[in-house]
């Protein structure tokens, strides 16, 4: 008796309906090509005309040679794959384009006595100057914010999960929800009328923190509650199965078991007002000399910095340059917080078998 036996299809071949690895790059490679000679025909001088062309041909050219090869069903299929390229692509080009270009820009006077000199008596016009006490009154600023933010937000989240019943639980649901879309300038408002109109006070670090507090606030409280959802109840019923009171459950069991991802979320929450400048403006007010009280008369700040010597620039000079040197300072100082977060995480994450 014989035995007949059909080979299967090999990968990557065009007869077994199968298109190669290699496909879609040279699909890519195509498509840029000829986004390029559609743009020089047409007279387009913008790159984002051109590369907008360029992802249509990729997705009209995976689809036609796909749905003819491998059948209309791979081909949606490869279709989604490319928008999703493409999406990524369009996200990631502009902000590469935003850090090489501050880089580009910003070392020309990034050194260490830009690091260690206020402006001063430096005019926006003359060279020389530096940003350390906007750079000081930054870290004094965040750090104030940071430190009430934190302890409210946290303790409401665990409120809110351990404890929240009620009609307390959900106002409190609704005015975080709230707060999580409250303009900038409103938390300035609002402290600037009570602080600073009504009860008296001046211009000072320890106000604009507490604007910065107020944006911080719904962050700290929406991440770490979500954070808290994730823990396992098998954990809490556990420790309370044997005798621990749920306070110390929530200490020693919950909160170590989320507590990368609570920091993560206080981070985020850190990088979310590190640039703030609207509430800076309206509660600390500008000064060139350093300030290292952040709790009486005006004091300096990295975005404000930012925005001042922008302004006084006239898009060019000395204020200009100083301006992309403050901005790429700024980006350098969110990304170590997260470089930060992300080793604490890491430290202070469940390890296994403990």
């Amino acid at each position: 008796m014989s035995h007949t036996s059909v080979s299967a299809p090999r990968p990557g071949s065009l007869k077994g309906a199968t298109l190669p690895k290699w496909f879609s790059w040279v699909v890519a490679a195509g498509s840029v090509a000829l986004g390029l000679g559609i743009s020089a025909a047409a007279g387009l001088d913008s790159s984002v005309q051109w590369a907008l062309i360029a992802a249509l041909l990729f997705v009209a050219g995976t689809y036609g040679v796909s749905a003819r090869v491998e059948g209309r069903r791979q081909a949606r299929d490869r279709v989604a794959t490319s928008l999703i390229w493409v999406a990524f692509l369009l996200a990631v080009i502009p902000l590469a384009s935003l850090v090489y270009e501050t880089v580009r820009r910003g070392v020309k006077v990034l050194d260490g006595y830009f690091l260690t000199h206020s402006m001063g008596v430096v005019a926006d016009t003359e060279t020389g100057g530096g940003i350390y006490h906007a750079l000081l009154g930054t870290l004094e600023q965040v750090g104030i914010a940071t430190a009430i933010a934190v302890p409210i937000g946290v303790l409401t989240a665990i409120y809110l999960v351990e404890y929240g019943r009620g009609r307390l639980a959900k106002a409190i649901t609704f005015f975080v929800d709230v707060m999580t879309g409250i303009p900038s300038i409103v938390a300035g408002l609002f402290v600037l009328s009570l602080w600073i109109v009504v009860l008296g006070m001046g211009y000072s670090g320890f106000a604009g923190s507490m604007a910065l507090a107020i944006l911080m606030l719904p962050v700290v409280v929406r991440s770490t509650e979500e954070m808290l959802k994730l823990v396992p109840n098998e954990l809490r019923e556990a420790s309370l199965a044997l005798g621990v009171p749920k306070w110390r459950t929530i200490l020693k069991v919950v909160l170590p078991t989320s507590v990368g991802g609570i920091t993560t979320g206080v981070m985020l929450a850190v990088a979310r007002i590190t640039g703030e400048t609207a509430p800076l403006l309206l509660l600390v007010w500008v000064t060139n000399f350093i300030n290292a009280n952040p709790f009486q008369d005006p004091q300096a700040s990295l975005p404000v910095y930012i925005y001042l010597q922008y302004a006084n620039s006239g898009g060019s000079g000395a204020a200009y340059d100083r301006a992309w040197a403050g901005a790429l300072v700024l980006i350098a100082f969110i990304m170590i917080l997260n470089l930060a977060a992300r080793g604490i995480a890491r430290w202070k994450a469940p390890k296994a078998g403990r």
